[in-house]
């Protein structure tokens, strides 16, 4: 099936009565980025364990499971619906039930410049769609919502799966938030969050704005409280309108930049040199324990990043000294100065390399996530 096909037996349609695929494409569509699950820059496809402080399987969508006792990964896969390459699969290794304020998700928070056009918050708010593909090893109601940074204006919604391990193709509109704080810049505008398993405390009633926490809908499945349960989402798409219509389709080159907003990573395989001591960046000798080194920036990112390495040596001459240390000396989001500390006794103002340590899986990383 096509890119903006539509399988009349799987979709459910909006409570507009709007039918999925009507409606007109507009520059900047889909406010979603990567929604096709297309981008890792950080795994390559390998499965992460799922923690209480988030992780990326994929570019910009974020696991978070707090759920004590739960153990759970999450990759990108190439399952996928008709159309589309890759999924996001998430999957319940040891389960267990989330207590009232416990959470598990699925998240993606969107900048505030790409949501500032719906003006949320005021009384002229639009009226936007949600649209995804999904499939788990689970049926019934299940959910999700949307809320504004603060998490103080949410709005759950819930959807039903209605056969196990079988794609299905899901819609929701949402009538615009006309009261609350809607961030407009860099911070985070909308929040969008997929329910995995959350506590009583963060579901409320599916279909209305309330002013609190919600994550959820009241009444939905967890695929947390059940081991070897499986969660499967793609081609996610936010529009403004009543209706959905057809995924907008990205280049890959444009979405790996939309991505790098937000996250940039190094490998020593794709580095400047030989592969195992591939080059991340130059720059000189600070002091004998120290270099400071400039990193390029592929595309300006969203602020200033913060700033990560693994697996990485300063070359000085011909001489290797381990990386001990890392600090931000001066980065800004369009250029990043990092001075990296070592235990050796270099030569103060000889050149100097930032290399990966014989590894190819070697990186040094710059986020910028929300």
């Amino acid at each position: 099936m096509p890119y903006g096909t539509v399988n009349a037996d799987v979709i459910q349609t909006s409570t507009s009565g709007g039918i999925l695929g009507a409606g007109n494409a507009s520059i900047m569509k889909n406010r979603i980025i990567n929604g096709a699950m297309v981008i890792d820059q950080r795994n390559a496809g390998a499965a992460v364990t799922a923690l209480s402080s988030g992780v990326y399987p994929v570019d910009r969508f974020q696991v978070y499971c707090t759920t004590t006792g739960l153990s759970g990964n999450a990759q990108q896969v190439s399952t996928a619906p008709v159309g589309f390459v890759n999924s996001l699969k998430f999957t319940t290794t040891t389960g267990a039930t989330s207590g009232s304020t416990e959470r598990a998700q699925i998240q993606q928070v969107i900048e505030g410049y790409n949501t500032a056009d719906l003006q949320w918050g005021t009384a002229n708010a639009k009226t936007v769609t949600l649209s995804f593909w999904v499939q788990s090893s689970k049926t019934g109601q299940f959910g999700g919502s949307v809320q504004n940074y603060a998490s103080d204006r949410s709005y759950p919604f819930s959807y039903t799966i209605s056969a196990a391990n079988t794609w299905e193709q899901k819609s929701v509109t949402i009538a615009g938030d006309t009261t609350g704080t809607w961030e407009t810049t860099n911070s985070g505008g909308i929040c969008l969050n997929f329910d995995l398993g959350m506590g009583s405390t963060l579901q409320g009633t599916a279909g209305t704005w309330a002013a609190t926490n919600y994550r959820g809908a009241t009444g939905d499945t967890s695929i947390v409280a059940t081991t070897g349960s499986t969660f499967l989402v793609t081609g996610v798409q936010l529009e403004v309108g009543s209706s959905a219509t057809g995924f907008e389709y990205v280049n890959y080159q444009t979405s790996l930049a939309n991505c790098q907003r937000y996250y940039q990573q190094i490998n020593g395989n794709t580095s400047v040199g030989t592969a195992a001591y591939g080059m991340m960046g130059s720059g000189m000798v600070y002091t004998t324990t120290q270099a400071d080194i400039s990193i390029p920036l592929k595309v300006s990112m969203r602020a200033t990043p913060t700033l990560a390495q693994s697996t990485t040596v300063i070359q000085v001459g011909g001489t290797l000294y381990a990386t001990t240390s890392i600090t931000d000396a001066g980065s800004t989001p369009n250029v990043v100065f990092a001075r990296v500390g070592n235990a050796g006794s270099m030569t103060v103002g000889y050149g100097a390399n930032l290399s990966s340590n014989n590894s190819t899986s070697g990186y040094f990383s710059m986020s910028a996530e929300l």
